[in-house]
């Protein structure tokens, strides 16, 4: 069963990739938004992913809703920071 969650791990890793391109280029400011919420997600679930194969899901739960949280302020700041500043 490790195994399958190690392979899941790489997937992800390798999935995670896509959104940083879209960082990097993102024709727009709400493409680059977009994509740093997509990477925030992709950590969390990697969080998770790590918390099953360590055998301490309850830790790494408490771990995952604080990095959730700080990537929707986090986005949410950059977002009225770009409208104040004319991003948009």
């Amino acid at each position: 069963m490790e195994s399958v969650f190690l392979s899941m791990i790489l997937l992800l890793g390798v999935v995670l990739l896509l959104p940083f391109y879209r960082v990097y280029k993102g024709p727009t400011i709400f493409d680059r938004l977009l994509g740093a919420s997509a990477i925030g997600t992709k950590t969390i679930t990697l969080v998770l992913l790590f918390g099953l194969i360590y055998g301490r899901l309850d830790m790494f739960v408490d771990i995952s809703l604080g990095y959730a949280i700080l990537n929707f302020v986090g986005v949410i700041a950059m977002a009225k920071y770009l409208k104040a500043t004319k991003g948009f």
